[in-house]
């Protein structure tokens, strides 16, 4: 009976990883990987890479579970919650860079940054976020994801 709950869990692994995108053309998964690891490595981070004319989504660093999440938009007082999907569509249409943090729980104990924007010269943007007691704030992140790019080879 173990023997098979193993099983079914390395064929949901094996579906799960077949569903994400690979990487950008022209760059190593693992370096990219690495790179943003780095930078803003954290069970609660994600990074959303697409094409800028279509949309399609080139790469995904981190989890459904951990990129799904509605997290505060940190853009005022009451503002609206957000997913990183969210972020990447308003960015990929507008080309606008964005760099928000603010608190995600009332009592403060837990922050959350957002970072997007294009990857120069190459037909890409990025979404990216990071929520937890140790939340790098948007600008840095932003700071820390383009030298993570460039190190990977964008």
């Amino acid at each position: 009976m173990f023997a098979r709950q193993i099983a079914v869990a390395c064929l949901a692994a094996e579906a799960l990883t077949a569903c994400a995108p690979e990487a950008p053309k022209g760059v190593e998964r693992e370096a990219l990987d690495a790179a943003i690891s780095r930078a803003i490595g954290d069970p609660q981070s994600c990074v959303l890479i697409a094409e800028l004319d279509s949309g399609k989504l080139v790469y995904r660093y981190n989890t459904h579970s951990a990129c799904d999440r509605q997290l505060p938009a940190c853009a005022g007082p009451g503002s609206a919650m957000q997913t990183i999907d969210d972020l990447l569509k308003v960015t990929r249409k507008d080309g606008q860079a964005r760099a928000m943090s603010c608190n995600s729980l009332a009592d403060a104990s837990r922050g959350v940054g957002w970072a997007s924007g294009a990857i120069a010269g190459k037909g890409l943007v990025y979404a990216a976020m990071m929520e937890g007691d140790r939340a790098f704030p948007g600008r840095v992140m932003a700071d820390r994801l383009s030298q993570a790019f460039k190190d990977a080879g964008h």
